[in-house]
């Protein structure tokens, strides 16, 4: 069968989905993230206030992603494209998905593997080292992560929500779908599109249209398998 024909799977994947490999996800339950307030290093006034503080939390993120390796739900995923055209839209700033072979992943919060310019945000720059005060872009202006802060907008969503209109199939897995803008993607999918939904603690039930699957993401991603070959 010809690429062009193939069914478009479109997936929304969020921190559930890597945190099978070893990375914990985005706050636990008091709102910390990795023990910092997230308006401390998550935000830019955060990073005006203390700079030094804010590249130190993401060096430690950055470093973190060359400790784990991806696991067998992102590996399926990649696998997928075998059969479908895949478009994985994710909330997670790893490169997880990428590493297992998926070639095309938007990432709506940024990624640690990049960092831009304070001045332009268009000055995007691959980076793998620690970022430290006093690195630049060529116009002289500070670096910063490559990742889209609370109070930021996000650049990616308008292209995610074109993907999303296109779907035959949709995918969500390792997100509640609770944090917007990311949570209304789901909305723009056509109204014959079937969803399936893995999740170990599911908030909605299924009925004619959604599959719930109650279950962790690569426990889940066998069942959803299954389930598109019936």
């Amino acid at each position: 069968m010809e690429k062009g024909k193939l069914k478009h799977l479109v997936v929304l994947t969020g921190a559930g989905m890597s945190a099978e490999s070893g990375i914990k996800t985005f706050r636990d339950e008091n709102g910390l993230w990795e023990g910092h307030d997230v308006m401390q290093v998550a935000t830019p006034e955060g990073f005006q206030a203390d700079p030094q503080l804010v590249l130190n939390f993401y060096n430690q993120r950055r470093k973190q992603l060359f400790e784990v390796e991806p696991n067998t739900a992102h590996q399926a995923l990649a696998a997928l494209e075998k059969y479908y055209q895949v478009s994985i839209i994710t909330q997670n700033v790893d490169d997880l998905h990428e590493r297992a072979g998926s070639r095309n992943v938007i990432h709506l919060h940024g990624e640690l593997l990049k960092v831009r310019s304070t001045y332009d945000a268009s000055d995007i720059i691959p980076w793998k080292t620690d970022l430290k005060i006093g690195d630049t872009c060529k116009k002289g202006y500070q670096l910063r992560p490559h990742i889209v802060w609370f109070g930021e907008e996000v650049p990616m969503i308008e292209k995610a929500m074109q993907i999303c209109e296109t779907a035959d199939i949709l995918l969500i897995i390792g997100t509640s779908m609770q944090v917007y803008p990311a949570a209304g993607l789901r909305h723009y999918i056509p109204s014959n599109t079937h969803t399936y939904f893995i999740d170990p603690k599911p908030n909605i039930d299924s009925h004619a249209t959604l599959t719930v699957i109650p279950e962790s993401a690569t426990l889940g991603i066998k069942t959803f398998m299954e389930l598109l070959q019936d």
